[in-house]
């Protein structure tokens, strides 16, 4: 949606598609998640959609945001009077100007997504108790946290190892596309 409305030709069409996800921004992502595991009844997959989407809108501007320099740009101009489709302007050049900026923020949003639902998990709203999920390990061993720690400790600390290696993953990934789009540049 955020592509779409960057090279949007009409300004009116840009607020046709980004301004009711506005209306979604301020919402609280916890208080959906909890609405939609209590109305579900801890569906894992209505948890998983849930947290998709709450995540749209925030997305959909960084990618519109990203992509407003590249379809305003000469470049894309230059396309459409060749007669090139607006398929190929969007995924062609638009889309990929806006890769680095989309890809660093998935590191994020996956460590908010997985801390969401973590913390769907701990207050009981989310997975059944018994389910082999970090959070569930962590909220059933808060209660004898003081008699043995590490029940609590591990998932806490596989947690955050999964967090900070998504990152670290996602910063490789990067660094790699940077350097080969500047040797072809050379």
């Amino acid at each position: 949606m955020g592509l779409l409305a960057a090279s949007a030709r009409r300004r009116w069409a840009d607020e046709l598609l980004i301004r009711p996800l506005d209306v979604l921004l301020p919402l609280p992502t916890l208080l959906v998640i909890s609405v939609v595991a209590v109305g579900w009844r801890g569906s894992p997959l209505a948890i998983a959609l849930a947290v998709a989407a709450v995540n749209v809108p925030p997305v959909a501007r960084l990618v519109r945001a990203a992509a407003l320099d590249a379809a305003s740009s000469p470049v894309t101009e230059a396309l459409r009077l060749q007669g090139e489709s607006r398929i190929r302007i969007q995924l062609g050049h638009i889309a990929r100007s806006v890769i680095t900026p989309v890809a660093a923020d998935i590191g994020t949003r996956i460590t908010l997504a997985v801390f969401l639902v973590g913390s769907a998990n701990f207050l009981g709203l989310g997975l059944n108790p018994t389910a082999p999920d970090w959070a569930v390990s962590i909220s059933r061993g808060s209660e004898g946290l003081l008699l043995q720690p590490w029940a609590v400790l591990a998932p806490a600390a596989m947690l955050v190892m999964f967090t900070v290696g998504l990152n670290l993953l996602a910063d490789r990934l990067l660094g790699r596309s940077r350097r080969r789009t500047q040797e072809a540049v050379r």
